[in-house]
């Protein structure tokens, strides 16, 4: 469909425990010993060579949050973790209309969402490389999340966000000492300003183009099925770019390969019908790529046009038996309402799901997890 500066890609496949990752357009093989965010041959997308691996016996317990996991990362044995902590979120069970469903609490993550995963891997990563100062965009959680972890390694983090980004996410940022760019215009303009820094040679840790932070997102359906004692049957997610999604699907499929699950749960993805490209896709196929645009939207943090890795993203929700669903702006703010009134504190972004449950619970597996991707102290309305 399309990715990095409108190149038509699929994806071949992915994995860890490799020394390579590939471009999904060319094929162009790079080592992981060096940074680049982008295929310099043909501007593609970098992913993994291989499937994500897991093996339950290397896990290790004395490790902090994620880093139990750290052997199905693919990273070399010594790099130092660069951890807050992340991980081990609650799975807290409530009755929706009758029936219990789970409720992942990834907002309860060090900065306030699942984001931390992802960065964790990559910064220490980067830090490995000897990065001593990395830029990146954000519409606020990411890149929070990203100078977090940038100041705990000692780099300076330099983050564009679009202007309208949430103050308590810009301020968080700031905090954290990073530098804020505010760039005026839709979220993709914050996209464009970094990526000019990169191509004039500033070190890009991009939580969408760099591919490591899909192997720390996995750890979300390592946890899931470690608490839950088998594989959910169906994990609902709020989708923009959709890499968490496709991070805990390639995790599923991991445990899968491995005898550890049954089945692979049915993924569902939600956006707001603001800005949908990936339900659009889903929905009417590519000849809806023309009429997609980015609305304005309380669920910001998923207000994204053009998804990277939207073909494997769509591939991972159909192989599934998923879907794709699309909720109404009027109906956000009430749904984080709803969730609040439940003990369950989040930003409208993570919001978007509840709309989707009571209207789909007929189709949807047993049983059900809900993940909630931000917390609601990062939100201030307008």
């Amino acid at each position: 469909m399309f990715g990095s500066k409108g190149i038509i890609f699929q994806r071949r496949a992915i994995g860890c425990n490799v020394d390579m990752i590939e471009c999904t357009s060319c094929r162009n093989e790079l080592s992981i010993k060096e940074v680049s965010y982008r295929c310099p041959v043909c501007g593609g997308v970098f992913d993994y060579a291989e499937p994500f691996k897991y093996e339950a016996s290397s896990i290790n317990s004395k490790m902090p949050g994620v880093w139990r996991y750290r052997d199905s990362f693919g990273l070399p044995t010594e790099v130092e973790p660069i951890s807050l902590g992340e991980g081990n979120s609650p799975l807290v069970w409530d009755d929706v209309n009758g029936k219990q469903v789970a409720f992942k609490l990834d907002y309860l993550n060090p900065t306030g969402s699942y984001k931390d995963r992802g960065t964790t891997v990559l910064i220490s990563y980067l830090a490995w490389q000897g990065v001593k100062s990395a830029i990146e965009d954000s519409s606020g959680n990411a890149g929070a999340s990203f100078a977090a972890y940038t100041s705990r390694a000692g780099m300076h983090g330099k983050v564009f966000v679009p202007a309208y980004a949430s103050g308590p996410k810009r301020a968080q940022i700031e905090a954290y000492g990073g530098e804020l760019v505010p760039v005026p215009g839709p979220r993709s303009k914050a996209a464009d300003a970094v990526e000019q820094d990169a191509e004039n040679g500033a070190v890009y840790a991009s939580h969408v183009y760099q591919p490591f932070v899909l192997a720390g997102y996995a750890t979300a359906a390592y946890e899931m099925v470690e608490q839950l004692g088998d594989a959910p049957g169906s994990v609902i997610a709020p989708v923009g770019q959709g890499s968490f999604l496709l991070g805990m699907a390639r995790g599923f499929e991991a445990l899968h390969n491995a005898n550890q699950i049954s089945r692979v749960p049915q993924l569902v993805g939600v956006q707001s019908k603001a800005c949908a490209p990936l339900w659009s896709l889903a929905t009417n196929g590519e000849n809806a790529l023309e009429g997609i645009e980015e609305g304005e939207t309380v669920a910001e943090g998923i207000r994204i046009r053009h998804p990277i890795r939207a073909d494997a993203v769509l591939k991972a929700v159909q192989s599934s038996n998923g879907f794709m669903a699309a909720v109404d702006e009027q109906d956000i703010i009430p749904a984080r309402d709803e969730l609040a009134s439940r003990g369950f504190y989040v930003e409208p972004t993570s919001a978007v799901v509840w709309p989707i449950l009571p209207k789909n619970m007929n189709e949807l597996k047993d049983p059900i997890v809900i993940v909630l991707t931000g917390s609601g102290l990062k939100y201030m309305s307008s």
